[in-house]
């Protein structure tokens, strides 16, 4: 044990270099919006199709994009859709909310979600 406990810190550097941080990248973003996200949300603010308009969605209360009519558990949720809880929403969206009409079931890829919500920041 005393051995494991003095290699402890190479691991760690080795688990760095060999999952190195990749940057958001919102162009990549974009792209995917418009693959996952476009068949139901519009960037374009104040336009909402299926689902509410994402422009100026980060830090906007969940459940208030003007003109939407929202599920109640959206409304309720208590959420603000910052980055974080983009993340979050976006890996499972019923496991979030339970009960929101939101029928895509998540984006498991976590650069994926990153690059979406950097495109997401952008529309402002």
């Amino acid at each position: 044990m005393p051995v494991l406990r003095m290699f402890a810190p190479l691991f760690a550097v080795a688990l760095v270099i060999a999952n190195p941080v990749r940057a958001q990248d919102a162009a990549d973003g974009k792209h995917l919006f418009q693959t996952y996200c476009s068949v139901c949300h519009t960037d374009k603010p104040g336009r909402n199709f299926v689902g509410p308009s994402l422009f100026g969605v980060i830090n906007r209360p969940a459940g208030e994009a003007p003109g939407f009519h929202y599920s109640t558990a959206n409304r309720q949720s208590g959420l603000t859709w910052d980055p974080t809880t983009l993340d979050r929403y976006l890996t499972a969206p019923r496991k979030l909310v339970p009960g929101t009409l939101m029928t895509f079931p998540g984006l498991p890829d976590p650069a994926k979600r990153a690059d979406v919500i950097a495109y997401l920041k952008t529309l402002r």
